[in-house]
């Protein structure tokens, strides 16, 4: 384990090596000796064979010979500590790549804390309280990660996660799936750049909106919540009436420039959000008796339930750690989009 360890951290500091090394040519020269020993080691471990001793050896002596000559007896329990820590990195190191890799994110808990995954509005859990707790999260996530191995190899497909989402264009082409909160900054980008870029011609798209919820059940976005009952309800008024509800919030601002997202995350109450949404309404052409059918719409039961079973296909179904969540092609992408070639 000390010589996995060992690459691990070689690797991790090479960035920092190259820069000293240009100042001091010595150091990059020992840490190329170093970074050959240990991934050579590696390798054979790969291939089920043992090291070299000596190079486990080079590496305690290395950071135990000062302390040794002064304290002699601490030989033996800073050997032992020295493994541990080994054992300890490597298996970090295992989980943070087979997260990444499994999840799209190295943090289970909050996706969008990793600056090394994807660009993401996490699907946050609670943190645990104590140690107890933490301990049983952490074998939980254990189960979580090799649990999404397998969903890396399947295809998914865009109908079957559609029962309750939004028409954003209709066309013969192949269906695109996209799971949105109106409140998320990275989804607002996502969906920008989808509509620049001709990805709602390329494809027949509808969209799933979610309004992100913590394990308190709390909105992670302010407005949020009405924001998606009125865009399925006015949907289900009218197709097409929901996508222009959420096309406002996503790129219309304010007479003072201010972006209504911005407006509807930090500023607006329920009542001034639920105002805005009605005036959009209005504009479309929606009189008032049919605003006041779309307003029972939304605070229904009904709603209710469609939010509910949008959460458990999302969460449960498709096994979503962050959104925006893209599904085509029978793959599923995660994270801000990019523009296709």
């Amino acid at each position: 384990m000390v010589c996995i360890a060992a690459f691990i951290i070689l690797a991790l500091i090479g960035i920092f090596v190259a820069i000293i090394s240009i100042f001091k040519p010595k150091v990059g020269k020992t840490y190329l000796k170093l970074l050959k020993k240990s991934g050579s080691c590696l390798g054979k471990k790969v291939r089920l064979q043992k090291c070299e001793i000596g190079f486990k050896e080079d590496v305690k002596n290395n950071l135990l010979s000062r302390v040794v000559m002064k304290h002699p007896k601490w030989l033996k329990p800073l050997s032992i500590l020295i493994e541990i820590l080994a054992v300890v990195i490597v298996v970090v190191f295992v989980w943070a790549v087979l997260t990444l890799w499994a999840l799209g994110s190295c943090n289970v808990t909050k996706a969008e804390s990793c600056s090394l995954g994807a660009e993401v509005c996490s699907i946050d859990e609670s943190e645990p309280q104590n140690a107890l707790e933490a301990t049983g999260r952490w074998f939980e996530e254990w189960g979580e990660i090799f649990g999404a191995i397998p969903d890396k190899f399947r295809e998914y497909h865009a109908e079957d996660y559609a029962l309750n989402s939004i028409t954003v264009s209709e066309n013969t082409n192949a269906l695109a799936l996209d799971i949105l909160d109106p409140g998320c900054v990275v989804c607002m980008k996502s969906y920008v750049v989808q509509k620049s870029s001709g990805f709602f011609d390329k494809y027949q798209v509808k969209i799933v909106p979610f309004a992100i919820q913590g394990a308190d059940d709390t909105y992670k976005f302010k407005n949020s919540e009405i924001a998606v009952r009125y865009i399925l309800a006015a949907d289900d008024f009218q197709t097409g009436l929901g996508v222009k509800i959420l096309d406002h919030i996503f790129t219309d601002r304010d007479e003072d420039g201010i972006l209504y997202q911005d407006l509807f995350n930090e500023d607006f109450s329920r009542e001034e959000a639920i105002s805005t949404i009605e005036g959009w309404l209005k504009e479309a052409g929606i009189h008032s008796a049919e605003r006041a059918e779309i307003r029972e719409k939304a605070e229904s039961e009904e709603t209710t339930i469609k939010m509910s079973v949008n959460r458990q296909t999302v969460e449960n179904e498709i096994k979503v750690k962050g959104i925006p969540t893209m599904i085509y092609n029978g793959i599923r992408h995660t994270g801000l989009y990019k523009a296709e070639s």
